[in-house]
């Protein structure tokens, strides 16, 4: 589960990369018009790959010299009281209420 987290937490991350590695390759007059330039694309999810293992290697080294044994720390179980619940759904509420309104008044 962390590890699928991990990576929807760093896509953008790594799409990001794949924008700048295209931007360099167009900036140098590139432009993938047949099958010859495979290669270079080829190069390119190569380069990507190894620019994403090498970042999340730095990742985990990180997360190990910060304390992180295989699982998230948590002090204690969390959870809600009831006054929380009213205090988080009552700006939605409102809301929701003044949209309503403003409908009806339209109609």
């Amino acid at each position: 589960m962390q590890i699928a987290s991990f990576m929807v937490r760093y896509l953008e991350v790594v799409l990001g990369e794949l924008d700048r590695m295209r931007v360099a390759r167009a900036s140098r007059g590139f432009t993938a018009r047949s099958v010859r330039h495979w290669p270079v694309l080829a190069a390119t999810i190569g380069a990507l790959f190894i620019r994403s293992y090498e970042r999340g290697e730095r990742v985990h080294l990180a997360m190990l010299s910060r304390g992180y044994a295989g699982r998230l720390p948590f002090a204690a179980e969390l959870t809600a009281t009831r006054v929380q619940w009213v205090r988080a759904l009552a700006l939605p509420l409102i809301a929701a209420a003044g949209c309503v309104a403003a409908w009806m008044m339209a109609s």
